[in-house]
Formats: C-alpha cells, structure tokens, sequence
C-alpha cells in the first residue's frame, strides 16, 4: 500500500513539475538577465555568479557560445557634423521666419 502511495505522489510531483516549467523558466530568467547587463551587474559579485550559474546549468551550448564569443566592442556612434551648415541654413532654422 505504501508503494502506490509513493509511486502517485511521485507522478503527481512529476506531473506539478513539469506543468510549472520551472526549468525553463530559470532558464529564460538567466537569459534575460545575462542579454540586458544593467540589472544584475548592480546586484553584485554573488548575484552575478548565481545567474551565470543558473544559465550555464539550463543553457550550456548557448553559454559556451557566448562564453567563446569576443566581447563586443560597445562606442556611441559619433554625431555627424554638417560642414556647410552656416552656408546652408535659412532664418526657419533659427525659428524666424523665412
């Protein structure tokens, strides 16, 4: 009797896992804290090593991509200067009138 009680909590633990998807959604977690920086760089050495953790553990092909990849260089494109602007400006462009 105690075999059959184990055995259908075991299947209903099962079925309650794999219904709530936790794996993935761990997953996903890592993910997006590891794609968008800002957050958890703030949170600190310990949270960093957790999410790292936790997306190697649900995602190991795509970390050791992304692990493997050059970092990506990050420079705000410079603003684009128009030489002959005080040539071609009007009075519009100072808000008089044309």
């Amino acid at each position: 009797m105690s075999v059959a009680i184990t055995a259908a909590a075991a299947l209903a633990a099962g079925y309650l896992l794999g219904r709530l998807r936790s794996w993935q959604r761990a997953g996903d977690w890592a993910a997006e804290q590891v794609r968008f920086t800002k957050a958890w760089v703030r949170g600190g050495t310990g949270r960093q090593a957790v999410v790292v953790l936790v997306h190697v553990v649900t995602a190991p092909r795509a970390s050791w991509r992304i692990m493997r990849a050059p970092a990506a260089e990050t420079r705000a494109p410079a603003p684009v200067r128009d030489p002959d602007w005080v040539a071609n400006h009007t009075r519009a462009d100072k808000g008089g009138t044309a």
